[in-house]
């Protein structure tokens, strides 16, 4: 990501957003309803190895700890997220960093994912931070994010350019041939209480 972008999410900014975000018993519910979903459509080849971009204090990783045996790593650029994942993880599964690199050799994990990071991500630096989880991924490419028909710019606490919505699945199909849909969803926050997100589901070929 840019400078600016990177240098908000690492600092007080995105420190702001961890405290907005600590663990609780409704927040967890809301996620293991969320992966419950989304897991089973992994069933022929259940991912062994995890890594969620962008993991910030855990509340993905908190759900998945009790859906999965998988070895989970987590990137996060904020300390105050790191210091929470620590709670969750070791440290050699904790990594600092973005999407703009990910510092792990070509694909080093079954699943790799995102869950309400690619919206923050501004046009310049988003093929960069498709084409770096696509690299790290051995099979499964998951994004929770959310959607609109055509790019729009929503205003974020303050920010008129921290937050975007998109078609983020179509991305993974028209930037490489070699990724196959495999299922999508949305979660209505009436019925699942998560904040609308869609989420696609992708399988590396070969």
């Amino acid at each position: 990501m840019t400078d600016d972008v990177t240098a908000r999410w690492g600092g007080a900014f995105g420190s702001e957003y961890a405290l907005r975000n600590a663990h609780t018993e409704e927040r967890l519910r809301k996620n293991l309803l969320a992966f419950a979903q989304i897991l089973p459509h992994m069933d022929g080849a259940p991912p062994e190895s995890i890594l969620e971009c962008g993991a910030n204090v855990g509340l993905n990783i908190a759900a998945l700890k009790l859906l999965s045996g998988a070895r989970i790593c987590a990137l996060e650029p904020n300390p105050a997220g790191r210091q929470e994942l620590a709670k969750l993880l070791p440290e050699d599964r904790l990594v600092e960093g973005t999407l703009r690199h990910l510092p792990f050799p070509d694909a080093s994990f079954d699943l790799v994912f995102t869950r309400g990071v690619l919206i923050h991500v501004p046009d310049a630096d988003l093929e960069r931070a498709y084409r770096e989880m696509h690299r790290v991924s051995r099979r499964w490419l998951l994004s929770i994010e959310y959607f609109a028909p055509n790019p729009t710019t929503v205003p974020y606490h303050g920010h008129d350019d921290m937050l975007f919505k998109r078609d983020y699945g179509s991305y993974w199909l028209d930037l490489f041939p070699d990724v196959e849909y495999v299922a999508d969803g949305f979660f209505w926050k009436r019925t699942t209480g998560n904040d609308n997100p869609n989420w696609w589901l992708f399988r590396k070929r070969g």
